[in-house]
């Protein structure tokens, strides 16, 4: 096995020309921890937000979170996963010892961090990680797929199920569709057997979400008040979740549309952090306001059920291969994007990329 490996790397933060490909020494598994040689990872907002220093990472570092490989090698105490075993990643890090990883809730350790943060990260030919953020790779999902699982499909299934208590029956709003966590939002409340209501400034965006399941369609450019629509859609109830990953555009819109005790869970933040309080209208209307960061390994392991069921698949936008990290980059932070993007790393998913071309 080489000693050394390309890598995707800052050296300090700040715009596009910080990122840069480089050849470093392969790292090697400590104890607890499984070397992976990386077949596919995928983007997020989260490698934008690192690369431009918040949260500021140790320097220099190795950008991306999620990914799925090939176990190469094992640490001290590993049992499981074994070498030669294919995995994909929660990309989630927590102690394991504090009182909310013992309870299961290993997304609220006051620990928690994300691999590509505080971690070296998933943009290179090999990747140490610990041992129990691999999960069996389903064989419903190749490569690429499964590299654009683990962080939306994770956070999209707490927001949906395990924070906002999904019901049978019930109505979801779900802002910003083409995004990862929106689109993987959709698919698992189409599952869930919701009726569900997704917003865009692109009409080619909404009609392939109606194409993914979307009971109903706004093209917010195109209203004064999205929820107007949505009580019209809803016969003047109101739906009963929202799903937000951007927080200040919409979240008027988004209390608004809410029937009296429905809930809102909120992700992110991606327009802002500092939205209109609206404390009467939560008040009044007995609102529910949840935050979601990530999700748990019971979380992790409930979304992967539905895909190993062929009830969600990750939906792809491009595929690049690795020495083209500034397009991939440059795509996401343009906002172009339906569904994934991801770097297609070893000599099966750049096999695997050919089917993937043209669906984005």
């Amino acid at each position: 096995m080489a000693s050394t490996m390309r890598a995707v790397r800052i050296h300090r933060c700040g715009g596009p020309e910080v990122v840069t490909l480089e050849t470093v020494a392969r790292p090697e598994p400590g104890p607890g921890e499984v070397l992976l040689s990386v077949q596919a990872a995928a983007l997020n907002h989260l490698d934008l937000w690192v690369r431009m220093g918040t949260p500021k990472p140790p320097l220099p570092h190795t950008l991306g979170s999620d990914a799925a490989g090939r176990v190469v090698a094992v640490g001290e105490g590993v049992h499981s996963p074994a070498v030669g075993e294919a995995v994909v990643l929660n990309p989630g890090l927590w102690c394991g010892r504090c009182e909310r990883c013992e309870a299961g809730e290993q997304s609220e350790c006051e620990r928690y961090h994300i691999i590509g943060e505080g971690r070296s990260g998933t943009f290179a030919e090999f990747v140490v990680v610990p041992a129990v953020c691999c999960h069996p790779l389903p064989e419903a999902l190749d490569w690429i797929e499964a590299a654009a699982f683990g962080l939306v499909f994770l956070t999209a299934y707490r927001m949906l199920f395990t924070r906002a208590r999904r019901q049978p029956g019930e109505d979801v709003l779900i802002h910003g569709i083409g995004g990862g966590v929106a689109t993987a939002g959709l698919q698992l409340a189409v599952a869930a057997g919701a009726r569900a209501i997704v917003t865009s400034s692109s009409d080619a965006k909404l009609e392939r979400a109606r194409r993914l399941g979307a009971w109903q369609t706004i093209n917010y450019r195109n209203e004064a008040r999205i929820e107007t629509r949505v009580k019209e859609c809803t016969g003047g109830r109101g739906v009963d979740v929202v799903l937000d990953t951007v927080g200040r555009a919409q979240w008027s819109a988004s209390i608004e549309s809410l029937r009296k005790g429905g809930r809102l869970v909120n992700c992110g933040a991606t327009t802002g952090g500092d939205p209109p309080a609206a404390l009467h209208r939560i008040f009044w209307k007995q609102i529910e306001v949840l935050g979601s960061t990530m999700g748990s390994q019971a979380d992790m392991r409930g979304a992967l059920r539905l895909a190993a069921a062929g009830r969600v698949r990750p939906v792809i936008d491009r595929v690049f291969a690795l020495e083209d990290f500034a397009q991939a980059l440059a795509r996401l932070e343009a906002a172009e994007q339906f569904g994934k993007i991801v770097l297609a790393i070893g000599d099966e998913a750049r096999e695997q990329a050919r089917r993937h071309d043209g669906e984005g």
